[in-house]
Parts: structure tokens; sequence; C-alpha cells
């Protein structure tokens, strides 16, 4: 089993709706450790476009990272992403950004994602999921967040709620549930 970490990006369509289902796409590649919040960034590159939306997602798999890559353009195509312009606007972008401790350079794929540390849109997102996050080298990823300070990024929202507040929330209105329907015996038997 190996820990991959997954960009996500979307400008095209409903934003939102595109990484969600990327998202639960991911989570059929292995366990799905932890997503990010939404992250709102404006394009860098390419021709002009709207503002992205981003996002991280670390996933425990058994793929390799060729297989994994694979899986990730079928997710892109399902979500009608077209390959037209290098760095041009796209209903989705998935992106190998680490798997495990390898560094793999084959044609189309790069690992770790050879502009991660230049871009605070995608550091943001994955140092929220993966805070000791390291390269190959063992250099923290933390460690390049200051170069990029300056470049704006908006936290928007949750992907998806982590696993341990789906938990409580789950037992929250679980007991609220009982607690309605004793108060509804109780007082009017």
């Amino acid at each position: 089993m190996v820990r991959a970490a997954i960009g996500l990006g979307s400008n095209l369509g409903d934003r939102a709706q595109h990484i969600a289902t990327a998202v639960a796409a991911l989570s059929e590649l292995g366990s799905l450790h932890r997503v990010s919040s939404l992250y709102e960034t404006a394009p860098m590159g390419g021709p002009r476009q709207g503002a992205y939306l981003n996002a991280a997602a670390v996933v425990d798999t058994e793929l390799s990272a060729r297989t994994l890559l694979d899986r990730c353009r079928e997710i892109e195509r399902e979500s009608g992403r077209e390959r037209r312009d290098r760095w041009g606007p796209r209903t989705l972008d998935l992106d190998i950004l680490l798997y495990g401790n390898e560094t793999i350079e084959e044609p189309a794929l790069t690992v770790p994602h050879p502009r991660m540390t230049e871009r605070r849109f995608v550091l943001e997102p994955l140092l929220e999921v993966w805070p000791d996050a390291t390269l190959p080298s063992g250099t923290p990823l933390e460690e390049f967040r200051v170069a990029v300070s300056g470049q704006k990024v908006r936290k928007v929202e949750a992907v998806v709620p982590d696993r341990r507040t789906s938990a409580w929330l789950f037992v929250v209105v679980a007991l609220a549930a009982v607690a309605i329907w004793w108060l509804g015996d109780l007082l009017f038997g």
C-alpha cells in the first residue's frame, strides 16, 4: 500500500460538483485517507479563463503510479475534460503530487509534481490534509510555503466531511432523534 497525494482542480461548469464527483471516484482507487477544503484561486498561465477551485486528496492505494495516472485520466474524461490548450480551462484536472517516497520520471508522469513547490494553490490544500508531507529527499513541503505566500488563495469550504466529523455528526443526530421521540412520548403519552 502506497500513500499518494492527488491535486484536484476545476474552472468550468459546476466546479465544486466536478471535484466532489472526482473525490468519490478516487475513493474507489484505494482507501481515501483525507480530503482538503476547497480553495479558490486565479489561473496561472494559459489563456484568459475563470477562477479555479482546487483541493487535495490523500489516498492509500495498491495501484502502481502509472495505473493511478491512467485512472485519474479516466475520471477526468468522465467529467468532460478535453485536453486542448496547455494550462487552459478544464472541467477537471487531477495531478499525482506525491506517490510514497518515489521519484518517477516517465513520459507524461513526473512525481513529485514538478511545479508543486511553486504553487500555493497546490501546497495549501495538500498541507491541510498531510501536514508532514515531504519530498522524496526528505525536505518538508512546509518549507516551500513562505516562498509562495504572496500568491492569492481563498479557502472556500470542505469537499467532504472528515470521517471523524461524520461519525460525531451521526451520533449527535441519532441522539437528537431519540431525545425528540422520548420527549414526544413523555409529553403526549
